[in-house]
């Protein structure tokens, strides 16, 4: 192991001073100049492998006793180690800044996700530069750097063409990236990005992002290995699993086919047996209470039992797919002679399971993050596409509380070790002796980054491109490798996420939880000074099973205490609980790109832009006016005019301007429920037209419905009534495209691919046309809750 060594405590390394040449000619110079090189990793350095799941929980994985069968997960956890007290954010881009960071995820201004972020200072969504990644350190010290998969860390006002792409995965240290910028992606038909250049893959038959990134990670170290073996590699490599949409091939959930028939009761004692058997909770472990209002399997009905032994069938199958896919990388350095010398870290969540599919879980998950329940009777006439790219499914609660065996509570919940506690794997031949071992000491996602460094033989930085760098939080695990008994070298930590929050510190924890992940709409209101504070020692009660608050009075009292220190110190105030409202730039207080623009035009070839990258044309009257071509050497002959001339959105919820056998149409589309179609009865005339869309919104609160009204060179052709519109956003997933519609169609009235416009679109102007209407509190009415 490599100690450090002078110098890399301020990355780049100044460059040093070239000698005095006193040759007048090169035939002169009596010595050669040593060649300039830049600065190498440490000669033992290993390769370093972070991996990310998303939102799997502590009972999911094979490795820690749970249903989901993980082979890869369970190699590396057999030749390396398993830590079973490693903590989260409970949110997915507030861990992953706290990973690439080594901070609390106040402290480097992520308080919530990039889409929840507001203006105050730990909750910007901003990374000071005072706080560099794991990436840029590596990087700088000679290492080569890769990213795959979902980054989720980029501010979205930065998303765009025109950047600033400084806070892109390239500009934060990787030398590639391969992947997606937001929460989620459509795993069928996938938006991507190479770099900071949108990318379309094929896809053909059989095509799935999961594989698809793994097959660019595979190339990418290969390559790296061939071109600069002398270097060391940090690969990193994030899968959109088992985050929502739920989306993997049929034959994935039928290896579970009736293996939780039994339900999520039965489904919690299994799994806390097998842990035991394994080890990785204690002998004495109990269940932790089930969550309050949630039912349990035998009180539902015969649909929605059907539907939910479906859900975890396809939750399984796309877990065990994305743990399969990771084997084949896993199998490309073994086959490169690198795997023993890799050090390879297996986060195996990003946070809890995700309890944001509600009571009954849902086909399309932006319907419940809207305040919308789908009614298990017509889910199940559904089922078989479960899955499939004809749904965007995400589970219930009840299978998310299993999940998490044999914790409280779920994602979002950060107050309970439910949403923050998940299994880690660490694996690393040359480093660790004690294969399948297990290590019990207390640690969080901060942590990494410090170990990481230890390995490499690096030193923390204090100045990172100019910029003083603020401490480092987390602590190294490294010490744990050799002592699976060693004391735990992090003695407190502090926990909050939408409001719940919590302290850990030596061994006992204080918490209190604000709200419930599957109410995300209209949460503001409830008093955080009314919330009651629950204590346990978690020395004598691993799984937080029995409150002790009335037995232990002053100690409640100092580790209240310890959590307003702790969130004073790392930016955790004022606290907020709101979720989909903040989805909302103007709400949510935050930068926003078009700096309150009324009116904006696009030109005929915009691509790939994000909704914050786009006028809000959600609860207010707008207009879209586009100029186009048809006919003569462009679109052909009169009636030709085909495709879509602009378009937001996509299956699951979204509005599109397009020509269906030349005559003009508007679409909107309210979360794949209800598609409402206006539709001219007359085909264009060859040349250029203004084709017109007023949208009359029908105010007195958020999600009203409103009147389209078509119009082609002024005069009106046609005009329908919407009755209810999206009111926080349409996808994490699909943009807005001029000329096409990428992704997947707004409506099925034209072709998924190959849907361009036919002819030209030379611009687009988006008006809003007054002010949008006066929050009503954040209360969307549930208008779909019976229909």
């Amino acid at each position: 192991m490599s100690e450090f060594t002078g110098g890399r405590y301020v990355l780049p390394e100044p460059e040093r001073p070239a000698g005095v040449v006193t040759a007048v000619g090169f035939d002169e110079q009596t010595e050669p100049f040593p060649p300039v090189r830049p600065t190498a990793a440490p000669a033992d350095a290993p390769n370093v492998v972070v991996v990310v799941l998303d939102d799997l929980g502590f009972g999911t994985s094979s490795a820690f006793g749970g249903p989901c069968r993980m082979p890869t997960a369970d190699r590396l956890a057999h030749d390396g180690l398993r830590y079973t007290r490693f903590h989260v954010t409970a949110l997915c881009s507030p861990t992953r800044q706290a990973l690439m960071t080594g901070r609390n995820h106040h402290s480097v201004g992520m308080g919530g996700t990039t889409e929840m972020a507001t203006s105050a200072p730990g909750y910007t969504g901003f990374r000071p530069r005072s706080a560099a990644t794991m990436a840029r350190t590596l990087q700088a010290n000679g290492y080569s750097t890769a990213a795959f998969g979902k980054w989720h860390q980029t501010p979205p006002s930065e998303i765009s063409p025109v950047g600033p792409f400084d806070r892109w995965p390239t500009g934060e240290g990787f030398d590639h990236f391969y992947g997606f910028m937001g929460a989620e992606m459509n795993h069928w038909s996938p938006l991507l990005y190479e770099g900071t250049r949108p990318v379309e893959p094929a896809r053909g038959p059989g095509y799935h992002l999961t594989e698809d990134l793994v097959d660019h990670a595979v190339d990418w170290v290969r390559t790296q290995r061939t071109m600069t073996p002398d270097r060391p590699f940090f690969t990193y490599l994030a899968f959109g699993a088992s985050h929502a949409p739920l989306h993997v091939a049929p034959e994935w959930p039928e290896r579970y086919r009736g293996a939780f028939d039994d339900g999520w009761d039965r489904q919690r004692e299994r799994t806390l047996a097998r842990q035991r058997e394994l080890g990785v909770v204690p002998e004495h472990t109990e269940l932790a209470p089930w969550a309050q209002d949630v039912p349990h399997w035998d009180e539902l009905g015969d649909d929605q039992r059907a539907l939910g032994a479906r859900f975890m069938e396809t939750f399984a199958g796309f877990t065990e797919h994305a743990d399969t896919q990771l084997g084949r990388f896993v199998a490309a350095l073994e086959e490169l002679g690198e795997l023993d010398d890799t050090l390879f870290v297996y986060l195996l969540g990003d946070n809890g399971a995700s309890g944001e599919g509600g009571l009954e879980g849902t086909l399309v998950e932006h319907r419940l993050g809207h305040g919308i329940v789908d009614d298990p009777a017509e889910m199940i006439t559904h089922l078989d596409g479960l899955g499939g790219p004809e749904s965007y499914p995400i589970a219930p609660v009840g299978w998310a509380l299993a999940m998490n065996t044999p914790y409280q509570w779920t994602k979002q919940v950060a107050s309970h070790f439910g949403g923050t506690r998940d299994g880690l794997v660490v694996h690393w031949p040359r480093g660790i002796t004690d294969r399948g071992g297990l290590r019990h000491q207390f640690h969080h996602v901060i942590d990494v980054l410090p170990t990481v460094l230890e390995c490499a033989g690096l030193p923390r930085p204090t100045s990172v491109d100019g910029v003083a760098q603020q401490p480092i939080e987390g602590v190294s695990m490294r010490y744990t490798f050799d002592a699976p008994d060693a004391p735990d070298r992090r003695r407190t930590q502090y926990f909050e996420m939408c409001g719940n929050r919590g302290v850990y510190h030596e061994g006992w924890t204080a918490v209190t939880r604000h709200g419930v992940p599957w109410e995300m709409v209209g949460t503001g209101g409830k008093s955080f000074r009314d919330d009651v504070w629950e204590l346990y020692d978690t020395r004598t009660d691993p799984s937080q099973a029995h409150d002790v608050a009335a037995e232990h009075p002053a100690r409640l009292a100092a580790l209240r205490e310890l959590f307003l220190v702790e969130a004073a110190k790392h930016q955790v105030f004022p606290l907020d609980d709101r979720v989909t409202e903040r989805e909302n730039p103007e709400v949510a207080g935050r930068l926003d790109l078009l700096g309150g623009r009324r009116s904006v035009t696009f030109h005929g070839r915009t691509r790939r832009l994000i909704e914050e990258a786009t006028p809000n044309v959600k609860n207010t009257s707008h207009t879209v006016v586009a100029d186009i071509e048809v006919g003569g050497e462009v679109g052909g002959e009169a009636g030709d005019a085909e495709g879509v001339v602009v378009a937001q959105g996509g299956r699951f919820g979204g509005w599109a301007l397009y020509c269906r056998e030349g005559r003009a149409c508007y679409v909107y589309n309210f979360f794949g429920l209800r598609v409402h179609t206006v539709r001219a009865e007359e085909p264009l005339t060859p040349g250029r037209h203004e084709v017109r869309m007023d949208f009359c919104y029908d105010g007195g609160g958020l999600g009203r419905g409103g009147t389209a009204v078509l119009s082609v060179d002024g005069a009106k052709v046609a005009s329908g009534v919407v009755d209810a519109t999206v009111p926080y956003y349409f996808s994490f997933d699909e943009t807005f495209d001029v000329g096409v519609d990428l992704g997947t169609p707004v409506s099925d009235d034209y072709p998924a691919v190959g849907n361009e416009f036919s002819g030209t679109v030379h611009t687009v102007r988006i008006d809003l046309c007054e002010d949008p209407e006066p929050d009503d509190g954040g209360r969307f009415r549930r208008v779909m809750a019976s229909q």
